[in-house]
Order: C-alpha cells, then structure tokens, then sequence
C-alpha cells in the first residue's frame, strides 16, 4: 500500500482517542466518528482512577494476580500481563499528555487503594475526577493533530465487501426525530469504541449514548461477540435524585455499607467486606435491600477517621470534590448522615472478540476499550482497570494498523490467535404474552431479568419478549430507533450467553445454579 492507510475511529473515549493519535504518529489518516460532541463519552464519568504499577514497592505480578482472581479465575492470562506490564508507560504516556495526577505533598503520586486490590496504586486527578482530565487531555491532543473530527454521527453499520470490513454507514446530525439518508465513509480499516450497553438496563452509571451501537454493528457483520453475560453492576449509586455513582474510593478510605439497623451485612457474604470484589458487594446490597422491602442501603462515610464532622466534611470536599458537591445539590450531608446507595448496571466485560492487538474476526474491523472482549476482566473487572485497558490496548490496535496495512495483512489471515467464542444462539419463541415495547419496557425487563441475580425461568420469559419485539420491529429511520434496534439486539445475545453459561461466575450470578462458584 503506497498511501497512507485510512482509519476510521468510532468512539471519542480513552480508547479510541488513544487508537488516534497512536495511528496517527504511524502515518495513518484518521478520522474520528462520534455520536454527541468529541469530550462526550463514558470516559470523562471516570471517578475512580486507573490502575498501574508506578511505586517501587508494587509488582507488576501482584497486579496481574490481583486481575485474574477478580476475574474469577476466566480472565486471559496473556492479556492481563500485557495490561499490568505495559500499564505504567502508557501512563506515563498521559503524564506527558498534560494529564496532572494528584500528588502528595513531596511531589510523589498520592496512592489510592480501590476493591480487591492488594496494594494502593490506583491514580486519581481531581479526587474523583480522573476521566474528566484524562478525556480533556487527549481531546486536546487528538485536536492538534490532522485528524478529521465528525461530531454529532450516528454509527448505523458497517461496510463490508467481500468478507472485509471497508467502511461505516453513519447518520449526519443524528437527533432524536431527525430523520435521514445515512453517509458512507470508506476505509482501510474500522476501529470501534463505541463504549457499552449501559442503556439495557433501569439502573445505569453510564450516560445516555451508551446504546451498543459498535456492538449491534459488529454482531449484524457477523463478527465473533463473547462474555455478553458478564455485565457489572456497581453497588454504590445514590438513591437519592438522579443516579450518580459514588467512587468505590470513597470505601477504600474508609467508609461502610450499612443496613437500616447499622450492621456492616458486606462481611456476612465476604471477608473482605467493603472492599471485596465488586459483584460480590453488589449482590450483598441486593440481598439486603430484599429484605428491606427494597428500600436502599447506607454509605456511611461518618466511618471515615476525623477529629469531628466538619473536619469530615472539609476532608471529604477535597478528597472527593464532585462526589460531595453531587450529595449537597441533593441535599444530603454525608459527613453527618449514610446516604442511600443501590446497585445500578457499571461495565460490560464481554464484547468484540480480539487479539492482543484489537483485531476483530473480521478482516478490517478492531475493536477497543468496553467495546471489546480483550480477555483482561475475565467475569468481573477488577476496579480501575476500565481507563488502564483503553490506554494499554488503544494504543496496541493504533500501532497495529498502521503494521499491518505496510504488511498487507488485512486479509483473514491477520486474524491468527482469535479462537472465536460466540455468546451463543439467540433463542426464544416470539409468542410472549402481548407487551408494548419501550425503551423503559426494555430496561425493566432486562433489570428484573438478567442483572445481578438470573434464573432459567427469568431469562426464558426475557427472550420469550425480546423475540416477540423482534419480531414486530419496523425498519429504524430516527437516531432513536437506530438505538432501540441496537438494544434489542444485545439483549438477545446477553440473554443468550446468561442462559447457555449456568454455572455462576463472577457478574453472572444464577440463583438456580447447582454449584456456584465461591471465592
């Protein structure tokens, strides 16, 4: 190939920001597609930090341990230690960008210890407010490059000729009610970062864009999808207003999750308590708040060490800023008074299946970032990996385009490792009882359904639904309706990967199980 090759990015988070530039300094012409305006998306609602081995007293075999036994024992081995080893450079790489991390009064990065980690080396800037400088950063850097930025593009699908992905279909001015022809970009190849399926669920941290939309794409093209069943669900997001998560840093400086009566239920499901694996403390609040008639249960940061509660509250201003301004818009004083939490849908661990490179199945199509099934979360992401992925394998899949288009290996053959594992069939009789669909009616019957807790009866009754809507779908024409379209379709693979894997594992937890599995 004599011309530089044409890239197309999908996606304006970590990922796909740093698949840009890292394309962009090979000689790639890259465009960037995203859905709302370049510095919208899942990254910048990052409050935790990112995880890396940056003090001489960690190891990098501590991290990769700590990875694969969050993971429940399903995480690629491989892909963990390319994550935890390369993990500091890429880092240092956002260091170099202009991302300031918070540090300590000698100048040294200030620790952070988050969720079944075994040491504190989680970075935070601004407190709470990693992914909002991380995606201010690259954002500004991608803007100085020659990069094309399409902005306010709707992904319809993708291109694909002669078995190769050559191209995206995208909606121009997407709103919800416009109507119109989609475009046709042409490519050498598509990177999709399009983030997760957040939008599946009633419960949601992430913000309203996150529809699946690179996913749908992908599954229509006829790549291989995996691990659709392992969703994350955060336990801590506040009860109170609009859902806002509150950081799992808040409990690994101290604070405790009570019940209406004051005791700490975490430690009945785990030792650890508190700071045990994520899907563990999110079915502990489950469970309890069961037996609370539903009514939520308690963040209580009064746990946090203080001289007394307004020294707590100056504390808890500093070292979570947007956490505590979010608690006094909603009236909540919570250096004085727990504050209610529920769990709500967080993180999709499974995805586009992909090498160590981001290549798809498909020739031409890389995905990244919570688009992709890399393989590092196994069935539960260990805390602050999320940002240290996107880095780490953006970067990896922006090297590699630009090797493989000097190479000539956009054909099949590029695709050696991928050992396709697909989420498995969809099934379901579409003869459910009569049910209007809504995107509400979706998101109450995935929750009730296929989040924390699964059963054989719930999944078959949801993809009983699922097929019936299916059915009655008519050819999408707004934003809207390109969205709906794309979450019926990850619905029935979610639901059809949690019903061929019985077994619980992790995020997937099946009460009909005949042995779940225990850490």
């Amino acid at each position: 190939m004599t011309s530089a090759p044409r890239v197309i990015v999908v996606g304006s988070g970590i990922a796909g920001l740093t698949v840009a530039l890292h394309a962009a300094a090979s000689g790639c012409r890259v465009t960037v597609v995203t859905k709302d305006v370049l510095e919208h998306a899942n990254t910048r609602y990052a409050q935790g930090g990112i995880a890396g081995v940056m003090f001489a007293d960690d190891r990098v075999e501590d991290h990769i341990h700590d990875t694969l036994v969050a993971g429940a024992g399903l995480g690629d081995e491989a892909a963990v230690r390319v994550l935890a080893t390369e993990g500091p450079e890429r880092i240092r790489e956002l260091v170099a960008l202009g991302v300031a991390f918070d540090r300590d009064e000698h100048g040294e990065f200030r620790k952070g210890l988050e969720a079944a980690h075994s040491y504190p080396r989680i970075l935070h800037s601004g407190g709470d407010a990693t992914g909002t400088e991380i995606e201010r950063a690259l954002v500004a850097a991608v803007r100085a490059t020659a990069a094309t930025v399409i902005e306010h593009a709707f992904l319809v699908d993708l291109v694909v000729e002669v078995g190769r992905v050559c191209g995206i279909r995208i909606l121009r001015d997407a709103r919800d009610g416009h109507a119109g022809t989609p475009d046709e970009l042409r490519a050498d190849a598509v990177v999709l970062a399009t983030g997760g399926i957040g939008e599946l669920f009633a419960h949601s941290t992430n913000p309203a864009v996150a529809t699946g939309d690179g996913i749908a794409a992908a599954i229509r093209a006829g790549a291989a999808v995996a691990d659709l069943e392992f969703v994350q669900f955060h336990p801590t997001v506040l009860a109170a207003g609009d859902a806002f998560l509150v950081s799992e840093a808040v409990r690994g400086e101290g604070a405790t999750l009570i019940d209406e009566d004051g005791h700490r239920f975490v430690f009945d499901d785990h030792p650890d308590g508190e700071l045990a694996p994520r899907d563990v403390v999110a079915r502990a609040i489950a469970r309890v708040m069961r037996q609370q008639d539903g009514r939520p249960v308690l963040l209580d940061a009064t746990a946090i060490p203080a001289t007394d509660a307004d020294a707590r509250a100056a504390w808890l201003r500093e070292r979570f800023p947007t956490i505590d301004n979010a608690m006094r818009e909603r009236g909540l004083d919570w250096a004085r008074v727990p504050v209610p939490v529920t769990p709500a849908a967080h993180y999709l661990m499974g995805g586009i299946v992909t090498d160590l490179e981001g290549r798809s199945s498909l020739p031409g199509l890389y995905a990244v970032g919570e688009t992709a099934r890399t393989g590092v979360h196994g069935a539960n992401r260990l805390a602050s990996n999320s940002l240290l992925e996107g880095a780490v394998f953006g970067a990896r899949a922006g090297d590699a385009i630009a090797t493989d288009a000097a190479s000539g290996l956009w054909p099949a053959e590029a695709r050696d490792g991928i050992s396709p594992v697909p989420s498995g069939g969809v099934t379901g009789s579409p003869v459910a009882p009569a049910l209007t669909f809504s995107r509400a009616a979706l998101q109450d019957l995935m929750w009730e359904n296929a989040s924390l807790v699964r059963d054989e009866e719930g999944l078959t009754h949801a993809a009983s639904v699922l097929a019936n809507w299916r059915a009655q779908a008519r050819s999408p024409r707004t934003e809207r309706e390109y969205e709906d379209e794309n979450l019926l379709l990850v619905a029935q693979h979610v639901v059809a990967a949690a019903r061929a894997r019985r077994a619980s594992a992790g995020a997937h937890f099946r009460r009909d199980a005949e042995l779940a599995v225990v850490r």
